[in-house]
């Protein structure tokens, strides 16, 4: 079997295996749904708390981000005592924004998800409707939710894109303090010290503008 063929049989497994998972998540979401709308909950109600999750996460981590600063300029503005201590604390701020980082993408991921299948079912069920008045007012009501979505689901990606740049910034900080406990290599990061914290300071508005269209949409809703 020449290199060519390996190739192509490699080529079609993983389009078999990407096609099998497909259809496993589309399976399972499906048996999600069945199982929520059998004690009432429609994709709708799923759609409103999945972005009631989002803003949950968005807070969570902002908060995180926030101790993170705090830690920063305590590292700072360090004048004497437990350094070893501070890097410490420094570290675990900095663990705890990771995690909630990674909560907020799998919340955003999720709320797409259910936004996506809550469509699809709305533009199917459109179809069924055999009362023109009603058929154009549901449409319209969905174009309306669908332009907002598309408002709040660009803001949360703009706000999740923020994340990774001032994550690897605060690992930097953190990893090059613990090679280096001492009050001259503190003195010597003074400069990118200080930006991290303008990044961090400009993450957290931008989740809070998140925060704030997810209360705005979630009140349409």
């Amino acid at each position: 079997m020449n290199f060519i063929k390996i190739f192509s049989l490699c080529i079609l497994v993983c389009l078999f295996f990407s096609s099998c998972a497909r259809m496993v998540n589309k399976a399972a979401n499906k048996a999600k749904y069945s199982a929520w709308e059998m004690v009432g909950v429609e994709k709708r109600d799923l759609f409103k708390t999945e972005i009631g999750n989002v803003k949950e996460e968005q807070e969570e981590s902002g908060e995180a981000f926030k101790d993170a600063l705090t830690r920063l300029k305590e590292i700072s503005d360090f004048d004497g005592g437990d350094l070893e201590k501070q890097h410490t604390k420094l570290n675990s701020s900095y663990e705890n924004a990771q995690e909630e980082a990674a909560e907020v993408s799998a919340s955003i991921a999720k709320v797409d998800q259910v936004a996506n299948d809550l469509f699809v079912e709305w533009e199917g069920e459109l179809k069924e409707l055999t009362t023109q008045e009603y058929k154009d007012k549901s449409k319209k009501q969905l174009n309306d939710t669908k332009a907002r979505y598309k408002v709040l689901h660009a803001q949360l990606k703009n706000s999740e894109k923020k994340i990774a740049p001032v994550l690897a910034k605060l690992k930097d900080q953190v990893l090059f303090l613990k090679h280096n406990l001492n009050a001259k290599a503190i003195a010597g990061l003074k400069g990118e010290t200080a930006r991290i914290q303008t990044d961090i300071k400009s993450l957290m508005d931008e989740m809070n503008q998140s925060i704030k269209q997810a209360d705005d949409f979630i009140k349409t809703i």
